[in-house]
């Protein structure tokens, strides 16, 4: 197997919990530089993936990095699980519980109704806690210094919202949507319509495009396979 990062290679990486989009991008290039001599080379990830989730995250290397903007126009399938009857700042577990909500109303039918609903094109409200650039900077730095910012909503599309197990409090799903969509913001907008409350408490992007979690490396199986295999070097 070889390996030529200068004309440009694509790595389906499977990220793992509680690493950055940019942690990955930052070992790969770091193990390139430190263990295969590879001083400069053009790496960039084609969509970040929030820390606390896991799954599918595409790297291009050398001109491949042009390809970028294409991978991110592609519909993404997620996994994963809301937790009713509390919130948190960040709709996620990165943030502590903020307020509590009874949810013993809630039927599995109105559970998968919701669901139907949340599915279809409409405006979504970009969580505070994310990546969304507002005056220069992600929104993220204004929410975790607590400053208060005006994020606008974005037309995303939701093709399917899968309910594939319930255990009360806990909603298993499957997710296929459109770039630019927030599973966070939708377990935000899943609790209100069920008036509980809620949060994601599991995320794995299985999917983007035609690329699959299943066809992914582990990045420490990747770096053996780097050294195993031969690298061209056209620096």
């Amino acid at each position: 197997m070889n390996f030529n990062f200068e004309q440009g290679e694509i790595f389906l990486i499977d990220k793992p919990f509680r690493w950055t989009s940019f942690d990955v991008v930052n070992n790969l290039r770091g193990f390139l530089h430190s263990r295969l001599g590879i001083k400069k080379m053009k790496i960039g990830h084609t969509g970040t993936l929030d820390p606390l989730a896991t799954g599918l995250l595409i790297l291009c290397t050398g001109r491949f990095t042009k390809q970028i903007e294409q991978f991110k126009d592609l519909d993404k399938e997620y996994t994963g699980t809301i937790t009713l009857g509390a919130t948190t700042p960040s709709f996620d577990l990165e943030t502590e519980i903020d307020f509590s909500f009874p949810c013993d109303h809630i039927t599995e039918e109105a559970i998968h109704s919701v669901s139907i609903s949340l599915t279809g094109t409409y405006e979504q409200l970009p969580p505070v806690y994310s990546a969304v650039k507002i005056d220069g900077k992600r929104a993220y730095e204004y929410a975790r210094r607590d400053q208060k910012v005006i994020i606008k909503p974005k037309v995303i599309s939701v093709s399917a919202f899968e309910v594939t197990g319930i255990r009360m409090p806990h909603v298993d799903f499957r997710i296929v949507c459109s770039k630019g969509t927030y599973i966070r913001a939708l377990a935000r907008d899943f609790g209100k319509a069920l008036n509980c409350g809620a949060h994601i408490t599991a995320l794995c992007r299985t999917r983007i495009g035609q690329y699959h979690l299943r066809d992914a490396w582990e990045l420490e199986e990747l770096k053996k396979a780097l050294l195993e295999g031969g690298v061209i070097n056209e620096q």
